[in-house]
């Protein structure tokens, strides 16, 4: 059985403009508009097997750049760390934890 990785769907954002048109167009099919196989074939005239290895290469690609960029990752890390911040505020903890938070979400943005 040919499972979604969901992950995909969250790299296809980061990722999705480096990949070509037509493995853009599929993975949107897939994951966005939760397109079966069989209807995305309909839809750009190739095979549902086709379709699966299409997504296959698409799926290994955006996983490379997010080996190799690590924008997903981080922009997660950063997020963390935004809430983290919000929290210490809205619960007016001390000036110490909002500053150290602060320090460590610098030093993830800097990667």
């Amino acid at each position: 059985m040919f499972e979604k990785n969901l992950e995909i769907g969250f790299l296809l954002d980061f990722y999705g403009d480096v990949l070509s048109q037509r493995k853009r167009t599929v993975l949107d099919y897939y994951y966005n508009d939760d397109l079966s196989l069989a209807e995305i074939a309909g839809e750009i005239g190739i095979s549902r097997q086709g379709v699966r290895e299409l997504i296959k290469k698409a799926e290994e690609e955006l996983l490379f750049y997010e080996e190799k960029l690590g924008l997903a990752k981080r922009f997660r890390a950063t997020e963390e760390q935004a809430q983290a911040l919000l929290c210490m505020i809205e619960c007016q903890n001390a000036a110490e934890q909002i500053q150290e938070a602060a320090r460590e979400l610098i030093r993830t943005v800097k990667g």
